[in-house]
């Protein structure tokens, strides 16, 4: 055979024996031994032996359906009416949408839209289409129809399932989508609206569809969710939700310091479910099994009252300016809350007089929330600490008034323009940059190309300043976009169909702040030389051209609209000189 040593004829080498083992010491009693680690244990990280349990929102569903089937949905239709349903009845009619989808051919990825108010229907839609692997895709209603028509065709979407409310604008927009094949109107034949168009009601739609479907047979990373935001300017931008990042969204708006509803709780969501999921309740409210109530298309002070007293909700959350209705018919009808324990506010900053009217007239905690459609959309709650609470009232009250703290899952800092960390002192304001599991990490078809840091940090375009406890409070934006009544408008999109007058020069849109609205738009114009306009005129040209909501408040006329050193408008400039200019509109709402 093959070998290397000795030939044939030498003797077998004998095998080296081992030497034997030294005696072992005597041991004192008491005294513990060293035990042999054994060689072969492994060394460095090693897997976990835990279960591949997939993140998917067809788990969500299912946990409602299993342990909370009989808790009630309310809804305040469209077409009037209360109805009353429960989850077990939302996962089953969820499972015939899906099939009625499969039905039309539609696969995985494929982007189904939806333009509706918080109804039973939009969320069995949510979820039909979610657990099959197809993606929701919400529509913002107010914004104007070429924008909506421009976000179908940049999305791509195959159906448009829309409320009766919004036929006017699928009119408007229908021979401007061609990828649309489907068109299907949540309601049922009663209520089918008057159109040449071939639609289908909601009710037919699902009719006779089975319930046996696969659900979640797809990565936990498959798309589930696309949501536009308009961002600062340009063409508006999708923020595509995967299923992991939508779970783990859930789980974070579940912490007790966030959203923190539970099984015991009547929860009320009046943010609309456009805005990015609202905030997340379409997935926590039946993840814990809390009883859900929609309020549909009526959101004015005495309707929500309405709800809010009936059905006996213990939670809810809207932007400031619902919040303002609410307390005007509160407080003129005089009337209490003597069951509603929590309101979360958010999209804009949350009035003092707002703030103070809930906690010390109705008993009802407030927390002021902050986020974006790219954060899923939580950011940070403003829910109390300790240290905070000890202090007197008007501490407590400074703080409630701030943006609040990070939950688990979001990571948030500040930093100057050079990328440096700036100190937590309350005092530092830099850019505010985030990064989580549920924050983006690029916009839809790539739109706007890379948008993290080399860290992975997604910078959100505000101003801030962060303290010692966590606590954020926004100092300024960096981004020339106004909030009013939670939403953005683009001063940009203003500026540049203010231009196209005969008679404007330039012209930039600042907010202004507005008691009602938060910021409403101021338009600034700078004239030709030798031309003439007045401010209504001005607005006749924009009518039509933008949304009704974004029209300017007011005009007002300079002789030369300052200009930064790179040629670009000066804001702060500009916000200096009108700080004290009052809107015509503010008297009205006062």
């Amino acid at each position: 055979m093959f070998g290397f040593g000795k030939g044939k004829d030498e003797k077998k080498a004998e095998p080296a024996k081992a030497a034997p083992a030294p005696a072992a010491a005597p041991v004192a009693p008491g005294v513990a031994t060293a035990v042999p680690v054994a060689s072969a244990i492994p060394r460095g990280p090693m897997n976990g032996l835990m279960q591949d349990w997939k993140l998917t929102v067809d788990k969500v569903i299912d946990h409602a359906f299993q342990n909370h089937g009989q808790r009630e949905i309310v809804t305040r239709t469209v077409e009037g009416p209360i109805v009353r349903s429960t989850y077990a009845d939302l996962y089953y009619r969820s499972r015939q949408v899906s099939n009625a989808l499969l039905a039309d051919g539609v696969q995985k990825g494929d982007r189904i839209a939806t333009l509706a108010w918080n109804t039973t229907r939009h969320i069995e839609t949510w979820y039909g289409t979610m657990c099959i692997g197809a993606v929701l895709h919400t529509l913002n209603p107010r914004l104007f129809p070429e924008q909506i028509a421009w976000i179908i065709n940049h999305a791509e979407d195959t159906h448009v399932f829309y409320d009766i409310t919004f036929q006017p604008i699928i009119e408007a927009i229908k021979d401007k989508v061609p990828s649309v094949k489907h068109w299907v109107v949540l309601t049922d034949a009663a209520h089918k609206p008057q159109t040449t168009m071939n639609v289908r009601t909601y009710e037919e739609y699902i009719a006779g569809k089975s319930t046996d479907v696969v659900w979640g047979d797809f990565p936990e990373d498959t798309a589930c969710g696309l949501c536009y935001t308009s961002g600062t300017t340009g063409d508006p931008k999708g923020v595509l939700y995967s299923h992991r990042s939508n779970v783990l969204h859930t789980l974070i708006g579940m912490q007790h310091d966030a959203i923190g509803i539970g099984a015991k709780d009547t929860v009320l969501p009046v943010v609309p479910m456009f805005h990015a999921n609202a905030w997340g309740i379409a997935f926590s409210a039946p993840a814990v099994g809390s009883k859900l109530v929609l309020p549909g298309a009526k959101m004015d002070g005495e309707s929500i009252y309405q709800l809010l007293n009936d059905e006996k909700v213990t939670f809810t959350a809207a932007v400031p300016t619902v919040w303002l209705m609410l307390l005007q018919h509160l407080e003129g009808a005089n009337l209490k809350l003597p069951l509603l324990k929590r309101v979360v506010i958010g999209g804009s900053a949350v009035p003092e007089r707002i703030l103070r009217a809930f906690e010390e007239n109705y008993d009802v905690e407030v927390v002021h929330a902050w986020g974006m459609t790219e954060m899923s959309p939580l950011g940070s709650l403003g829910a109390m600490t300790e240290n905070v609470m000890a202090q007197d009232r008007e501490t407590v009250v400074r703080y409630k008034l701030k943006q609040g703290r990070a939950p688990f899952g979001v990571e948030m800092k500040t930093i100057n323009d050079e990328g440096t960390l700036l100190p937590r002192d309350g005092k530092t304001a830099g850019r505010l940059v985030v990064r989580g599991p549920a924050v983006a990490k690029g916009y839809f078809k790539n739109a706007g190309g890379n948008i993290l840091d080399d860290q992975g940090f997604f910078d959100t375009g505000d101003v801030a300043n962060l303290d010692e406890h966590g606590y954020m409070q926004i100092t300024d934006r960096a981004k020339d976009v106004i909030k009013s009544g939670g939403e953005w408008i683009s001063s940009i999109d203003i500026e540049n169909f203010a231009v196209g007058h005969p008679a404007v020069a330039n012209a930039a849109a600042i907010g202004l702040p507005h008691p009602k609205w938060d910021e409403r738009p101021l338009l600034i114009i700078e004239l030709k030389p030798g031309a003439a306009a007045t401010g209504d005129e001005i607005l006749n040209f924009l009518n039509g051209k933008i949304a009704k909501w974004w029209m300017p408040d007011d005009v007002a006329f300079v002789e030369k609209i300052p200009l930064g050193a790179t040629g670009k408008i000066n804001k702060l400039a500009l916000r200096a000189t009108f700080k004290d200019h009052k809107l015509p509109t503010i008297q009205a709402a006062e």
